[in-house]
């Protein structure tokens, strides 16, 4: 193959080569922008390509009629909604767009047409479409600038509500509209808050639930009129001096009497409950279990409650039957299981799992044999899988003495010796780290020999509501302490290497190690921010109106100049000049939720400092990389940072580094 020709094909997959004297090397793609990171040998990106190409799928919704399944996944850059017809049968692409879409449902009376949502360059602002089946046409339903989020079918399937900040751009108000007209949805109600979502409609169409979000400690579920939007509390507002309560998810029951929720009222944990809509009481299905319940689904003709159990970080499937509440036992690899979803028929159960050693494919599970059919198959690459490491639950004492715990999986047996180490921190803070599939971090175990710690600090969910609430404000650093008294015990650790360390994070997760490397450089190798904030202050400045005041009540409030005070003390760009370690920044130019600034800001800061630092900045991408041309060169780069400033003896790249601005 000529050279023109090869850099031809190369183009067409949005890659650019460069030739130096004795390495061909991958250079970014057309919107990447870079500065100090080095060419990538070829011969590099040929190594762990295979890992790159690893699928997943996800449940978007059953057919009402047909035994048929949306699914969403990745053929080409982006995931796109596909039919899948059977279990294990052909998959049908039906949305081809430059930007991901993010999920549809089907009208759910004839399935003649969906709903789904999707942005432009991960800026988050979600429009809502309609496909048609009889013709593929795809029509656009929303304003085509505003957020528009959520969305639930009436029963009747004329109508779907849905919350949207078209008005101010920062209220998320509730919206209604008939699908399958154009220019029919209408305002409803004037909400106050960016934290409302539409949840579930009554049987009779008369009026459906909707959700308030205050924080991750506090929610109320609420009844609004479908004609009018007038609404009426239907569980407690926290009283002063009060603990506050959280709900989470609701369903009608078909009678109308009865709302199904998950609510940590008077327990540490989210009991499933239901509700008495007349009386308000609840009555709690799920003491037995001392774990959150993450998801759940009630059949159509509310005979059967499916729901999952997070307990210590693995799904655990139940059945219930609603008249008795006896359950039936369900039998499935330890993984992560949501997307929980009823046909109408009533007896299949639809859902989304992964484990450590398989993708995100989807399932079902027959409620008269219990028969679990795997409906996907999606593509490893050609790897074996079924040698991947398993996670290992770890735990620690931190300073305080509390017991904090993590996910450990271990590299290849053929690896000997203490092994480097990556801690991974899970953005949110209100997330968790659950066992799952690693995807390309399984090139770090199987071929580097390095091990992965996934650790759960305080601030986590899913191991109650006092955990959760540890890290809140002024308690911020406390956190941090986790992540040092996890340094204290991998250097007890026989097989692991206490000298070879590196941090890394997105979200919050970034903020995370940022914060380890400017107050434990002297402990760690290197660290890498995706997404990350820089400062706690001009991320709330900065950070969307319609999120702002939901992350405050995490963060602290930084217009309260003491608070200010504290956050901009702790705030790692303040304290560059004590990041004495490697640093690789990643960002997306259009993240409504972490603007680029922070990433910049951080930059410049270490810059000044003469530590070296590694800057990756995606224009046509949001809060993380869904691309996956743009994902992959993040992750070849990753490995190249990995190689040079974690591993013992470092490859070194013999292409010359170059700074790529537009």
């Amino acid at each position: 193959m000529s050279k023109a020709t090869l850099l031809a094909v190369l183009a067409f997959f949005s890659v650019q080569v460069i030739l130096a004297p004795s390495v061909l090397a991958l250079s970014p793609g057309v919107n990447l922008e870079t500065q100090n990171i080095p060419a990538i040998p070829e011969t590099l990106v040929q190594d762990v390509s295979r890992y790159t190409e690893f699928r997943s799928a996800g449940l978007a919704n059953w057919h009402p009629v047909k035994r048929e399944i949306l699914i969403s996944t990745r053929f080409a850059d982006t995931s796109q909604l596909h039919l899948v017809k059977m279990a294990a049968g052909a998959r049908q692409q039906l949305t081809f767009f430059k930007d991901s879409v993010m999920g549809g449902s089907f009208q759910p009376t004839h399935g003649e047409y969906l709903v789904f949502t999707k942005d432009v360059g991960g800026d988050e602002n979600f429009q809502k479409f309609r496909y048609d089946f009889s013709t593929g046409d795809i029509t656009l339903l929303t304003d085509g600038t505003s957020r528009n989020t959520g969305g639930a079918w009436s029963h009747k399937g004329d109508l779907f509500a849905y919350q949207s900040n078209r008005r101010n751009k920062k209220d998320m108000d509730i919206y209604v509209m008939q699908p399958d007209k154009k220019g029919s949805d209408r305002l409803l109600a004037t909400m106050d808050g960016g934290g409302w979502s539409v949840v579930d409609w009554s049987y009779d169409d008369k009026q459906f639930l909707v959700q308030e979000y205050i924080s991750v400690n506090e929610s109320r579920l609420w009844l609004m009129n479908a004609a009018n939007g007038e609404k009426t509390l239907l569980t407690e507002e926290a009283k002063a001096g009060s603990e506050p309560v959280s709900y989470s998810g609701g369903a009608f029951s078909p009678d109308g009497q009865f709302i199904y929720t998950t609510t940590d009222k008077n327990s540490e944990f989210h009991r499933l409950a239901r509700i008495n809509i007349k009386t308000k009481e609840p009555q709690y299905l799920t003491s037995h279990i001392n774990w959150d319940i993450d998801d759940f689904a009630l059949s159509d003709n509310g005979k059967w409650m499916a729901y999952t159990s997070n307990e210590d970080g693995i799904s655990v499937l139940h059945l219930m039957d609603t008249a008795d509440c006896k359950e039936k036992k369900v039998q499935i690899p330890a993984g992560s299981v949501g997307s929980l979803q009823w046909h109408k028929n009533n007896l299949d159960l639809g859902f989304t799992m992964d484990t450590a050693r398989f993708p995100s494919d989807v399932y079902s599970l027959s409620v008269d044999n219990l028969k679990v059919e795997r409906w996907t198959f999606s593509e490893t690459g050609g790897i074996n899988t079924t040698n991947f490491s398993d996670a290992e639950p770890v735990h620690w004492k931190s300073f305080d003495g509390r017991t904090i715990s993590g996910l450990l999986y271990k590299p290849a047996k053929r690896f000997t010796g203490k092994r480097p180490v990556i801690i991974d921190i899970h953005g949110g803070p209100e997330g968790q780290s659950t066992v799952g599939f690693l995807g390309r971090y399984n090139y770090y175990l199987n071929e580097l020999g390095i091990a992965v710690i996934f650790p759960n600090v305080r601030g986590s969910t899913g191991y109650g509501k006092t955990f959760v609430k540890l890290d809140n404000a002024e308690k911020r650093e406390d956190s941090y302490k986790d992540i040092n008294a996890l340094l204290d015990w991998i250097a007890t650790q026989p097989s692991l290497d206490g000298n070879r360390i590196m941090v890394t994070g997105g979200s919050y997760g970034g903020h995370m190690a940022l914060a380890i490397a400017a107050n434990y450089s002297n402990r760690i190798r290197c660290a890498r921010d995706v997404v990350g904030p820089s400062n706690l202050v001009t991320f709330l400045e900065r950070t969307e109106s319609y999120r702002r005041d939901l992350r405050r009540v995490e963060y602290g409030d930084e217009r309260d100049p003491k608070m200010r005070a504290f956050l901009e003390k702790t705030a790692p760009r303040n304290k560059a000049d004590q990041i004495r370690v490697p640093l690789y920044v990643v960002q997306g130019k259009n993240d409504p939720r972490v603007p680029w600034q922070e990433a910049e800001d951080m930059v410049a800061a270490i810059r000044k400092t003469g530590t070296p630092v590694w800057y990756l900045m995606a224009t046509d991408e949001g809060h993380g990389f869904k691309k996956k041309q743009n994902a992959d060169y993040l992750f070849f780069s990753t490995v190249l940072f990995v190689k040079n400033f974690l591993l013992e003896n470092p490859e070194k790249s013999e292409a010359k580094s170059e700074t790529k601005r537009p």
